[in-house]
């Protein structure tokens, strides 16, 4: 917003601290925000899927040449896009917002931010806020924006001797099963010298240590005989809140519930919001002359968001339905990503946040292959059950 002449303070309450955070970003996130390839620790080529009867698909086979996707860490690209809004005008204060008051009237007064900074309590009036401080946003609270249900992400950084992490190099690992999450899945995804091992759940977060036992006996030995340096936990939001603007103020990212279902991704809708919403404030106060209003915001914001990325978070959501529900679909999913076409819409849809539009011919293929996947694994998970318990 600074760069187009909107004055802008950015708050953070820690610029050291890091977010348990898989860390992939898609390929075109790299263009669209001139991150360059030192922010990124791996390109990875190759991922493989784990069933819960541990079939193993290699899920990189169609990637091009020039296409992979982008490891990072949280700390080291969070610090790199603070350091360019402040090179394009922002100001950073580096403290903990506590309160937001309203103003009296919606359409015009301040709002006034309080925060604190080394002690010390202090305040600024603005004109606009973007709320993008996570899952138990201040911000949303104070604006009565309802909240939403979450998932418990815990993640351990583990350091390998080098001949361990070179079998990690360009490569990225997904579990699904009951033992690594009834709901979600464990990943085991490189670094720059080291792995993040971790899982997910919103049903059972009482059980979050035992599902990532889990996931450290699924990898086995591939990652035996690691360090473990760090230990990292953090709520992910499971759909947008009811609520994203009222009057001058708007959410974004996990504040505003932007986490796609089934993959658990957010560090790029986070930025595009965050993008789109100061876009949006520049372009209605034509570059900070005009007080806005919440139509503008919904206008402007809203509008242009919901069409360009509510489908894809709706179709996201019917595949977390239909693949997660127990380890017979799960069996299902893996079966399905082994075919070369439903691993080439994959990538498309992920690497360029588009839908991928498909061959009509290989999409009838691909439904009644799913039809046949989930009666066969259902059928055979039905079987198993039937003789463990004769």
């Amino acid at each position: 917003m600074s760069s187009g002449g909107v004055e802008t303070f950015l708050f953070e309450r820690n610029v050291s601290g890091s977010k348990p955070c898989g860390g992939a970003i898609p390929l075109c996130m790299l263009d669209e925000f001139s991150i360059p390839r030192a922010i990124v620790d791996r390109e990875v080529t190759r991922m493989r899927i784990f069933s819960p009867s541990n079939l193993c698909v290699d899920f990189g086979k169609t990637l091009l040449p020039s296409e992979f996707i982008a490891m990072t860490r949280r700390e080291v690209l969070d610090s790199f896009l603070r350091a360019k809004a402040q090179a394009s005008g922002a100001r950073l204060i580096t403290g903990l917002v506590t309160r937001l008051d309203l103003p009296t009237h919606v359409d015009s007064g301040p709002y006034v931010i309080h925060y604190n900074v080394g002690g010390s309590k202090k305040s600024v009036a603005v004109d606009v806020v973007i709320g993008a401080d996570g899952v138990h946003s201040r911000v949303a609270k104070s604006i009565g924006a309802g909240n939403y249900e979450y998932a418990l992400a815990f993640q351990e950084r583990i350091k390998l001797p080098e001949e361990e992490m070179e079998y990690y190099r360009d490569l990225a690992e997904m579990y699904v099963g009951d033992d690594v999450s009834p709901d979600f899945y464990g990943w085991v995804f490189p670094k720059c010298d080291h792995v993040a091992v971790g899982t997910g759940t919103v049903k059972s977060k009482s059980d979050i240590k035992k599902f990532q036992h889990g996931i450290r006996a699924r990898a086995g030995p591939k990652i035996r005989g690691g360090r473990v340096f760090k230990v990292e936990a953090h709520p992910i939001p499971e759909h947008p809140r009811p609520v994203r603007v009222r009057g001058r103020v708007a959410l974004v990212g996990d504040a505003a519930g932007y986490v796609t279902k089934c993959s658990g991704e957010g560090i790029y809708f986070a930025a595009k919001s965050g993008q789109m919403c100061g876009q949006a404030v520049v372009e209605a106060s034509e570059g900070g002359t005009y007080m806005i209003n919440e139509r503008d915001l919904k206008r402007e914001y809203l509008r242009k968001w919901d069409g360009e990325y509510r489908s894809t978070f709706r179709f996201l959501d019917v595949l977390q339905k239909v693949f997660y529900g127990n380890d017979a679909s799960r069996e299902a999913l893996v079966e399905l990503c082994g075919d070369e076409y439903v691993q080439r819409m994959t990538f498309e849809s992920y690497l360029y946040k588009k839908l991928a539009k498909g061959n009509p011919w290989e999409d009838t293929k691909m439904t009644m292959n799913t039809i046949g996947s989930l009666v066969r694994c259902n059928l055979l998970g039905k079987g198993m059950e039937f003789l463990s318990n004769v």
